[in-house]
């Protein structure tokens, strides 16, 4: 039967691609050339204007990529790197070497924020629980690579910043009374997948605004490139959200705006190891998951005073990991090791974060100097459960930051950046010594980037960033990590490149290349040897490449590539590859948009030969992905969207370094849409 479905899968896309094809061809006879495009434009729009490694992923290519996770919408930023990115559990997102690994789902040097909620856990032995949502519930993704633009966010981050916007009510409505009504429809043949997405927009009047958002997607276990079943791949995740705004005051200057997100899965008889690196060692378990962020937000933005624009977010993020132990599953039943495995099988983990930010943006002068300056205030309180292997407590802060772009006439721009962090961390009461202590931490941070733009379109800038990450409640139960903040330096240097009209009347070239290198010392998350001993230092650097070509004809090509080396230095001073150094990997889209009915694209991705955490060798690879989307302008089909796609094409098997199991093999998707 399985078989039998999934062969109506790929019929079901063939005929969805024969149709597209066959719709474009008939407009071609009908009309002849379908014209030249009003906006020259290529898959994403290189961010050339800031000093910032920043890449911004917009609702359209979030529709068109259709992504199965988060993680694997942005898997196409350079410096980003997935742990078994096509599964919500047991994965994660590793930026520049840091984040998502092998062992825990985050070293809590990567930060993610929904609508301004911090999210995610600590280190939770081999479960994934970075993040655990659906990419049907955004319209916007922003990654930050490294450290220099963070500050305005959290501290410690050494990795990234990840930032999903949810989508609006006005987004659906245009910002005019009314009800709009938008039903996604997605099926994928590589485990039978299936998604659907039902937005409800209403706009009673122009001031206030209401969205719901349910979508369910549901997924078998899927195969590699050989036909083997990829292990613990199969899941069901159904996600809702739920937003309202309200504008008010003579020019609706304030706005009050709240919104509630939640993810839940559940799986039966399923690895604890959701990283399947152990066998059948930990055995299997009963797990629950739930993940839910709850956001109150005021701004107050008058009309003619550019010194006041005031943000305030309370948001409250939860999420819990309940699971229990099928009994007869652990091959270590009987032994002396087992009571500690039914203890970590046996856990419920739960973290809540409380967190209120208070921002207020300025536009002012100073001489020939003008000031972009945003400062504010953050109170945050996160409280874990104490459960077996993850001691409980809470970590409470208080942090002050500003940021600065100064833009001096129109060729200089020069950022200071500050956030001055306190944490007052205790363990649970109830629970043995040392996991009931209390400390007290402080760190000031901060960094400096500078850009200057020649009238020719090219730019060089250069950054220097340094970030401390202060002890977490998972270290509780190890007293001389719970003083030692770990501690990053990060020095950038690049260019880039903006101009139109450069080969032909009507194009645009756009580049940005972006040099880095990291040290990380003091180090508590990474340990070495026997008997185990903190690493005394990581270096990273490395180059991030982005170009990209769009021609007024609809021709584009999207090019970026990442190189990166590293080298970890042991507890002994001996170095040797960094454990979780990136792959060296390469990415171009060549594409064609006919006029705004049609948009065909091919993507290759390769990456070199490596090796994996563990030091074991990895094979290089290389992937491509066919991409169309057929949006009707007329007709009995105007409105409709079609979009299809075949990625790895030539089903080949192949297991990217920082991931524990194999990536799915070729995967034919059609997705049906309309907004009514």
């Amino acid at each position: 039967m399985r078989s039998r479905i999934q062969k109506m899968g790929l019929l079901g896309t063939v005929s969805c691609l024969s149709m597209v094809a066959a719709g474009a061809s008939a407009q071609e006879q009908d009309k002849g050339f379908l014209g030249t495009l009003e906006l020259v434009e290529s898959k994403r729009e290189i961010q050339t204007d800031t000093a910032v490694p920043v890449t911004n992923i917009d609702q359209e290519e979030i529709n068109d990529r259709q992504a199965n996770t988060v993680a694997e919408l942005i898997d196409t930023v350079p410096g980003v790197t997935l742990v078994n990115g096509s599964t919500p559990q047991g994965s994660g997102i590793n930026i520049r070497g840091f984040g998502a690994n092998g062992t825990f789902g985050t070293d809590q040097k990567v930060l993610i924020l929904v609508d301004g909620a911090t999210t995610g856990a600590e280190e939770l032995y081999r479960i994934g629980n970075q993040l655990f949502t659906d990419p049907q519930l955004y319209k916007s993704v922003s990654v930050i690579r490294g450290t220099v633009g963070s500050f305005e966010y959290g501290s410690g981050v050494v990795g990234g910043v990840v930032q999903l916007e949810t989508k609006d009510a006005s987004d659906f409505t245009g910002g005019e009374p009314g009800f709009r009504f938008r039903q996604t429809l997605e099926g994928y043949s590589n485990g039978n997948g299936f998604a659907s997405s039902s937005i409800l927009a209403w706009q009673p009047n122009r001031q206030t605004e209401f969205l719901f958002n349910y979508t369910y997607r549901d997924q078998d276990d899927q195969k590699d490139g050989n036909g083997d079943t990829i292990g613990n791949s199969a899941f069901t995740l159904p996600s809702l959200l739920a937003k309202g705004k309200y504008s008010f005051g003579d020019d609706l200057e304030h706005s009050i705006t709240a919104s509630y997100n939640q993810s839940t899965s559940e799986e039966r008889d399923v690895p604890y190891d959701s990283f399947g690196t152990t066998s059948d060692s930990f055995g299997n378990v009963d797990r629950d998951i739930e993940t839910k962020i709850g956001i109150l937000r005021y701004q107050y933005r008058p009309a003619g005073n550019d010194l006041i624009d005031l943000d305030v977010n309370l948001s409250y993020s939860e999420q819990e990991i309940d699971s229990s132990y099928v009994p007869g599953s652990s091959s270590l039943e009987g032994t002396p090791f087992f009571p500690s495995i039914r203890g970590l099988a046996d856990a419920t983990h739960n973290y809540e974060t409380t967190k209120l930010t208070i921002k207020n943006t300025s536009y002012f002068q100073t001489g020939v100097a003008s000031h972009d300056l945003r400062a504010g205030i953050e109170f945050i309180n996160r409280e874990r459960l104490d459960a077996p292997s993850a001691p409980g407590g809470t970590d409470r802060r208080v942090a002050l930051f500003a940021v600065d772009d100064i833009q001096i006439g129109d060729q200089l721009t020069i950022t200071p950046a500050i956030r001055y962090e306190t944490q007052d961390i205790k363990g649970d009461g109830d629970a043995p010594a040392p996991r009931n202590e209390s400390y007290d931490n402080n760190a000031l941070m901060g960094g400096l980037s500078a850009r200057y733009e020649f009238a020719s379109g090219f730019a060089v800038f250069g950054s220097g960033a340094y970030t401390e990450n202060l002890p977490i409640i998972d270290d509780l139960g190890t007293p001389a990590y719970m003083t030692q903040p770990e501690k990053s330096r990060t020095w950038e240097a690049g260019f880039s490149y903006y101009r139109g009209d450069v080969f032909a009347a009507g194009d645009v070239v756009r580049a940005k290349v972006n040099f880095y290198k990291t040290d990380l010392w003091d180090i508590t998350s990474y340990v070495s040897g026997s008997p185990s001993r903190p690493l005394q230092e990581v270096e990273t650097k490395g180059v991030e490449i982005e170009a990209s070509y769009a021609s007024a004809a609809g021709y584009y090509v999207d090019f970026n590539a990442n190189i990166v080396k590293g080298t970890e230095t042991s507890s002994l001073g001996v170095d040797s590859p960094w454990r979780n150094e990136p792959t060296d990997s390469a990415r171009v889209t060549v594409g064609k948009r006919f006029g705004e009915t049609l948009d065909v694209s091919w993507e290759l991705f390769g990456a070199k030969s490596g090796s994996d955490s563990s030091g074991d060798p990895v094979a290089g690879y290389g992937v491509n992905t066919l991409r169309v989307t057929y949006l009707p302008q007329e007709g009995a089909f105007q409105g409709f969207e079609v979009r299809a796609g075949v990625e790895n094409i030539f089903d080949n098997n192949y297991l990217p370094n920082l991931s524990t199991r194999n990536s799915p093999g070729r995967n034919f998707k059609l997705t049906l849409a309309k907004t009514f």
